[in-house]
């Protein structure tokens, strides 16, 4: 296992006042921090903390970048999901074609890391959003920007900005199409995004489609399928547009599918992108390589129904190949009832906008004493605290650690700043800041 080698440890010092941090620690570079030798049960650092299995990581990473290039498609791994840039900057490294970022800030996070090829999947606003745009392209004259557009009124706001900035190389649009959340709905309204695009005389350059189909799931598989059917026809037709207005031969992008749905896009798509011949087809799921317990497990397991994920030319299951890499530890501080344990979790450190933390196993003086999974489920959280309800007869005692699966990384990862990597023993050998703002 490599370890990605954080870009910003020289200038990024830990101390005792973030999470994980044992009492104490002043001044610590992250490179020291795989000769202290903690683990999260250990009894030293301050609970509740947030783990990255760093070998888990790695093999969601390469399986995923394996798939994509199995299949001949890019990626540009969203950076929302860790808003980590050494990760985003590991990821591409291995293999990834770009990252990409869902606002303005997040794109400056990721070029000042280094990281020059971007695809912003979302609008930025009006004519306030065009001018900080400009102004960060300003200060990063190598980005390779891709930009989702889907009005003409942010065409309108991005060529009076363009307009009044002669050094900006032409900023690359991409039309989006959308079904429940952004972008435009049908082709009279691709078609006059289009025609303003090619009417701010090469200021904004049209460079192809984007859109994403998660937004669009439905309460039953087959309405979901068919709204992805209508929308990936949608992509489709714009993409025709889009190259009858550029000409043959101009690069183009068409980017769609996050962590869920990418074996749908594929089907879909693929066959478009190679029948246009110079249309690269870009993938840009994030969560898929941190996966987790919850609803990206139940989502691996509904595309391993559609046999749907393939390595080597031979159907695999998906469910089994990601593993979860994240977890989330805390103390038991209260056994007030024979079947409840209150754990030191709470909102305010693990998400639950889709899902309770899962309890995987127990830890006492360090060491594992027994898995909880089955036996034990979180009911309820509260901000600091998680309400542990157990079988029966099961040992849980205060003082001990729980290691808790978590559902939706996003969410998770958001409300630590800083998440610590640790080797398949569970020992910390390194951590990687996080710029949530």
């Amino acid at each position: 296992m490599t370890v990605p080698v954080p870009l910003l440890h020289t200038t990024m010092l830990l101390d005792d006042r973030l999470r994980g941090m044992p009492p104490g620690t002043s001044d610590l570079a992250i490179s020291e921090i795989s000769a202290c030798g903690w683990h999260p049960a250990d009894g030293a650092m301050s609970l509740p903390v947030l783990t990255l299995d760093l070998a888990a990581y790695a093999h969601n990473r390469d399986a995923m970048l394996r798939y994509a290039r199995e299949q001949g498609v890019a990626m540009a791994p969203h950076a929302k999901t860790p808003m980590a840039p050494d990760l985003a900057a590991d990821l591409v490294r291995a293999g990834a074609w770009g990252t990409t970022v869902a606002d303005i800030r997040q794109a400056t996070v990721m070029l000042r890391a280094g990281l020059h090829r971007l695809i912003l999947a979302n609008g930025i606003g009006g004519r306030g959003g065009a001018g900080r745009l400009a102004a960060l392209l300003r200060d990063h004259p190598a980005a390779e920007l891709y930009l989702f557009v889907d009005s003409t009124a942010v065409i309108d706001a991005l060529a009076a900005v363009w307009a009044t900035e002669p050094t900006l190389a032409p900023l690359r649009l991409l039309v989006e199409v959308g079904a429940a959340r952004g972008g435009a709905r049908d082709m009279a309204a691709a078609r006059a995004i289009i025609a303003a695009i090619q009417a701010t005389e090469g200021r904004l350059r049209l460079a192809g489609v984007g859109s994403y189909e998660g937004a669009a799931t439905q309460p039953t598989p087959e309405r979901t399928e068919v709204v992805h059917t209508a929308l990936f026809q949608l992509a489709a037709d714009v993409l025709a547009e889009v190259r009858a207005s550029v000409g043959p031969g101009e690069p183009l992008v068409l980017t769609v599918g996050g962590s869920l749905f990418f074996d749908r896009v594929l089907a879909a798509l693929k066959p478009v992108a190679a029948a246009d011949g110079a249309t690269t087809l870009v993938l840009r799921g994030g969560a898929i390589f941190f996966h987790d317990h919850g609803v990206y497990q139940r989502g691996l397991a509904a595309l391993d129904a559609r046999h749907g994920f393939v390595l080597g030319g031979e159907v695999a299951s998906a469910g089994q190949v990601f593993r979860p890499a994240l977890r989330v530890w805390a103390e038991v501080l209260s056994r007030p009832e024979p079947d409840l344990a209150v754990c030191g979790l709470g909102m305010r450190d693990v998400a639950s906008d889709q899902d309770l933390p899962q309890p995987l196993t127990l830890f006492r003086d360090g060491a594992p004493a027994g898995a909880l999974s089955g036996i034990a489920s979180v009911t309820k959280l509260n901000d600091q605290h998680a309400f542990m309800e157990l079988t029966s007869g099961v040992d849980v005692r205060v003082g001990d650690v729980v290691e808790f699966g978590l559902s939706h990384p996003c969410t998770s990862i958001d409300l630590y700043r800083f998440i610590l990597g640790v080797d398949e023993a569970g020992i910390v050998r390194t951590a990687f800041p996080t710029f949530f703002g």
